[in-house]
């Protein structure tokens, strides 16, 4: 099996489960005992320094927690996205992609300032058992496509779904634009 990790998922038009309808989710993880991500298009309007304080200062507009799935929204999970020019290892960030990673949040957040550009905190997260994402997959649930560095941090996340898709190109582009209801149309 080869991970998915730091790889979109994008809910097709076909899965109509409440909790993923039109979303994008980021892998964090992906392995043989299963795969955990967060929904990135999904923003509350709790803001993060009312729950978690100076992490706010770092919080990417919005500035808000996003819900990142139905297992365990009481926890909290941070990405993180290193500054360029920051190239040593960073205490509490572990990578996913490139200069994304999740990050600890018992960390004091003033000393991530220099090296981190900017965080994404979500309320809970995705959770898959062992194959159970591959069969979701396979029966037509979800399009994986590579994401790109920005995707976690989009200003418009509510956009995000029909951006993903229209950038794939083809039939794929034309999928954005599929209504939420077909019976409406």
């Amino acid at each position: 099996m080869e991970s998915m990790t730091g790889q979109l998922l994008v809910a097709t038009p076909t899965l109509k489960d409440p909790n993923f309808d039109r979303t994008v989710v980021l892998l964090v993880a992906h392995e043989t005992g299963g795969a955990l991500g967060v929904v990135l298009n999904r923003a509350t309007e709790v803001p993060v320094a009312e729950v978690l304080g100076n992490w706010g200062d770092l919080a990417g507009d919005p500035a808000v927690l996003f819900e990142g799935g139905p297992v365990q929204p009481e926890s909290a999970i941070c990405l993180a996205r290193t500054k360029p020019e920051f190239k040593k290892r960073l205490s509490g960030f572990h990578p996913v992609s490139g200069a994304l990673g999740t990050l600890d949040l018992s960390a004091d957040p003033e000393r991530m300032r220099e090296s981190v550009a900017g965080i994404r905190v979500f309320a809970g997260y995705s959770g898959w058992s062992a194959g159970q994402l591959e069969d979701e997959i396979a029966s037509g649930s979800w399009f994986v496509f590579d994401a790109l560095p920005g995707d976690p941090f989009v200003e418009r996340p509510d956009d995000l779904w029909a951006m993903v898709l229209r950038r794939q190109g083809d039939i794929l582009a034309a999928v954005a634009h599929f209504p939420p209801d077909v019976s409406l149309n």
